[in-house]
């Protein structure tokens, strides 16, 4: 039997690769974008906890440096959290467009697979007419060899 050979296999391997290198950009999109989400979360903390200490601040003795202070870092957080929401914007956007590339790949990947799964099974049936050949030409020599020795003993006798 003769050896399948994909004439494409070196596009198909470099599809391969290029899908496993999308992969690892969409994972890397992925990781930056919950370090963003984390950081907002961490800012929004942060914020919160400024408010809780301006409510204690307003109940008790009214100390104004101290209410001024931390209304200006509230006033600090909601810049540093809007900034922050930009960065999640972005690595969202980010992550968008490696998952739009790893479908694509992936899609020329699906492609190229398929197209040699269609030329191994037309190699599959070009090897069963080949053999059937084969085997057709082996019979009607083995049928030819028995006639003639069938004809050679007649006729000595």
């Amino acid at each position: 039997m003769a050896r399948f050979r994909y004439s494409m296999q070196s596009i198909l391997d470099i599809k391969l690769k290029m899908e496993t290198q999308a992969k690892q950009d969409f994972s890397a999109a992925r990781a930056q974008l919950d370090r963003e989400e984390e950081i907002l979360r961490q800012l929004e903390d942060r914020k919160r906890g400024y408010e809780e200490r301006a409510a204690e601040l307003l109940s008790g003795e009214l100390n104004v440096r101290e209410i001024e202070e931390n209304k200006a870092a509230i006033l600090s957080m909601d810049g540093f959290i809007a900034d922050q929401r930009q960065q999640v914007a972005l690595a969202q956007s980010r992550l968008e467009q490696a998952r739009a590339r790893l479908a694509e790949v992936m899609q020329e990947r699906k492609i190229h697979e398929n197209l040699k799964e269609k030329a191994f099974g037309q190699f599959m049936v070009e090897e069963n007419r080949r053999e059937g050949r084969e085997v057709d030409e082996l019979t009607s020599y083995v049928y030819g060899r028995r006639r003639d020795a069938e004809k050679r003993e007649s006729a000595s006798v």
